[in-house]
């Protein structure tokens, strides 16, 4: 019997893709150094962006070789810290309670916390689901 590592989808990685101008993809898939050029060079000028889309295959299998799967799902946290970041909901669904609290009153520490989490979600979520955090 073989067990699958499937840490990070597809389907969201291609709809991060949509915006993927900002780097959203390349976050999503634990690329935080080229996720960052991409949001200040508006993905290469447009030209990293379109051949990301043929790329989005392998950064998927990447990542899954990288994170490990566990109680905490990387769409939900990643859609959770996309959406609703600045209000720390990303944080409280890895179990991290109080820095959720902090986030919550502080609009994700005035939003260098949320930048800060962009660099190290997938790292978060894969020491919540080893139990090393």
């Amino acid at each position: 019997m073989t067990t699958t590592n499937d840490t990070h989808s597809k389907a969201v990685g291609c709809g991060l893709w949509l915006v993927g101008f900002t780097g959203a993809h390349r976050f999503y898939y634990g690329r935080p150094v080229t996720g960052t050029i991409w949001f200040f060079t508006l993905g290469l000028l447009g030209i990293g962006w379109l051949i990301d889309v043929f790329l989005i295959p392998r950064m998927d299998r990447s990542a899954d070789r990288r994170f490990k799967v566990g109680a905490c799902d990387y769409s939900v946290g990643w859609l959770l810290l996309a959406f609703l970041g600045l209000f720390g909901v990303h944080r409280f669904y890895i179990g991290k309670w109080v820095t959720g609290l902090l986030y919550l009153v502080t609009g994700g520490l005035l939003g260098i916390g949320y930048l800060y989490d962009l660099w190290t979600f997938n790292s978060q979520i894969n020491e919540t689901n080893t139990g090393r955090s």
